[in-house]
């Protein structure tokens, strides 16, 4: 049975302020290969809902480098998979930026109409959005700060999740054991 529960947005936080300056050694890093930015915020959400959809092309997973889906990593198709997503995992729509919320992520467009990055929403003070992303790695930065064309922010409205397949994924993210090492397989 499919269910709803609530997208854990302090959990989601507390993973982006950890890893916005260092890497998680679980998730293997494309700094230099098109950016980390979507995948770091993929992890974030991953550690508010700790439910994936493995659905073969159109998910929202990670397994290894070479078992992911392109939701996991790129902007456009993380876009797509959250504001259309019907199955398991997080869902959500975009919303207007005076209504955005920590945990909800933010993609910035280019002059030349492109969303290119893709950030988290790791605090909101006095009405200044701060932010925590890699690729440019940032530690709750103002949103203020940065130049773009454009943005939409994709709000996380829920999860949905299988009954069958319920897990507590969060201290296994956060804390990783020291031994592992970043995932880089061929």
């Amino acid at each position: 049975m499919i269910l709803e529960k609530e997208y854990l947005r302090e959990r989601a936080v507390m993973y982006a302020e950890k890893y916005a300056l260092v890497r998680n050694p679980l998730f293997y890093t494309f700094e230099g290969v098109g950016g980390n930015c979507t995948n770091f915020v993929s992890q974030c959400v991953l550690a508010g809902s700790c439910v994936m959809n493995y659905t073969p092309i159109y998910g929202w997973y990670y397994l290894s480098l070479n078992r992911r889906s392109a939701s996991w990593s790129g902007v456009e198709y993380f876009y797509n998979f959250i504001t259309s997503n019907t199955s398991v995992g997080p869902f959500g729509q975009v919303v207007d930026i005076s209504i955005a919320e920590v945990g909800d992520a933010i993609q910035l467009k280019n002059a030349e109409g492109v969303f290119y990055h893709t950030l988290i929403i790791s605090r909101i003070e006095n009405g200044e959005i701060f932010i925590c992303a890699n690729s440019n790695d940032a530690l709750n930065r103002p949103l203020s700060s940065y130049e773009y064309s454009d943005l939409r922010v994709i709000h996380i409205e829920g999860v949905r999740y299988d009954t069958r397949y319920i897990i507590d994924c969060f201290d296994a993210l956060y804390s990783p054991p020291e031994q592992q090492s970043n995932i880089q397989e061929n």
